[in-house]
């Protein structure tokens, strides 16, 4: 045997490992699932093969709504997360007193519980006896208790704050390690030069930041896409459906109603929207790649 093909047996000895943990954890549970999507799997004994019965009954005019829901929902909370996180990276990487405590504060969001965090601000949006309808009341802003989870509107920017709170901390942190690993000695030089702190923002940090900022965003955008406990625990998709995602309609068909092949194809357009977005950030890191690389 050659070193070059005992060198090759061996690596894929290393790597056999990974290779279970995709197979087993990863393609079984989505070949399984796309095969589903196509039978009317419920709770019934017999479950048959309908072909794409399962996907015509997605494409009509209340799933499109839960679609373009779903999709409002995730970019204005990514979009609201970045914008924050970005700008309190910025104080907390600035030479402030008191910035240590500041970076300790940005914290509890993060390592408080989901649950419980969730919890607390269904308690604050309560209209008897909630803090921010009390706090409105007291201002003269409203005439009476407001129950921000029994209107859909309201309901709906109310999930939104909800998970902004829960994920700035992490884009703050990520773009502090960011911008903490921007070589001093650029802004040396244009401080030398006489630019001002706004300019050298401009110039210096937020070009240098923007593969961070792809990277946080597409990240953020994942797991708002796949969010279901901050939804579900304040709202469960209510009032009348208008705080209803993907996923929790998902939950709603495969667990709440036991129709397991109609969930199961919901679950597949969910990868398929998913697959499209990291397509995109792939492709987009790779002109960046190789304009630098220029």
């Amino acid at each position: 045997m050659s070193v070059r093909r005992s060198t090759v047996i061996f690596a894929w000895i290393l790597l056999l490992p990974a290779v279970l943990y995709v197979a087993v954890i990863v393609a079984y549970p989505l070949v399984d699932t796309f095969i589903l999507s196509f039978t009317d799997a419920s709770l019934k004994k017999t479950t048959k093969w309908v072909g794409t019965a399962n996907y015509d009954k997605i494409f009509n005019a209340t799933f499109a709504e839960v679609i373009i829901r779903t999709f409002v929902w995730t970019a204005f909370s990514v979009a609201i997360k970045m914008v924050i996180g970005t700008f309190g990276a910025v104080m907390l990487n600035a030479a402030v007193p008191g910035r240590a405590l500041f970076r300790v504060l940005t914290m509890p969001p993060w390592i408080v519980p989901m649950a419980i965090g969730i919890f607390m601000w269904g308690w604050m949006y309560n209209g008897q006896f909630g803090m921010i309808s009390g706090l409105l009341q007291n201002l003269g802003l409203v005439s009476g208790p407001v129950a921000f989870l029994a209107h859909g509107s309201t309901a709906f920017w109310a999930t939104i704050i909800t998970d902004v709170w829960i994920g700035v901390p992490l884009v703050t942190l990520y773009m502090l390690a960011s911008m903490q690993a921007i070589p001093q000695d650029l802004y040396e030089a244009a401080w030398t030069d006489g630019a001002g702190r706004f300019y050298r923002f401009r110039r210096i940090t937020l070009p240098l930041l923007v593969p961070s900022m792809i990277t946080m965003s597409m990240l953020s955008l994942i797991a708002t896409f796949n969010s279901f406990d901050i939804i579900w625990i304040l709202t469960q998709g209510g009032p009348n459906g208008d705080t209803t995602t993907m996923i929790i309609d998902t939950y709603r068909t495969a667990i709440g109603s036991k129709k397991y092949g109609e969930g199961a194809a919901r679950a597949v357009l969910i990868c398929i929207f998913l697959s499209i977005f990291c397509i995109t950030y792939f492709r987009v890191t790779h002109r960046l790649a190789s304009g630098e690389s220029r």
